[in-house]
């Protein structure tokens, strides 16, 4: 099984459930960090998370914050727990053409 996180009918990534649901789940931690909404949700299979959309408007606001805190930070702890999330929200980012 996999997941789909999708702008319109374009899926731009596709991980395993595994890996789909690690970064969900740091999705909400940086949602909360910075007091942003991702703009990730459930899409247009209402009922399967394994479904998400993307909201290119609200993630790019994301995206770009969570660079800027990541950019800022000087705490080498907060640098490392953060490092693969950040790259891979980047990647999500870039597959969205969001310029970060």
């Amino acid at each position: 099984m996999s997941m789909y996180f999708d702008i319109g009918d374009e899926t731009l990534w596709n991980p395993s459930n595994g890996a789909g649901r690690l970064f969900l789940r740091q999705l909400e931690v940086f949602e909360a960090e910075l007091n942003l909404p991702s703009g990730i949700g459930q899409g247009k299979h209402w009922g399967d998370p394994d479904t998400l959309e993307v909201d290119p408007i609200a993630y790019a606001e994301f995206i770009h914050d969570l660079v800027a805190w990541h950019s800022r930070t000087g705490h080498s702890v907060a640098l490392a727990l953060s490092e693969g999330f950040v790259g891979t929200a980047v990647v999500l980012a870039r597959r969205a053409g969001i310029e970060v």
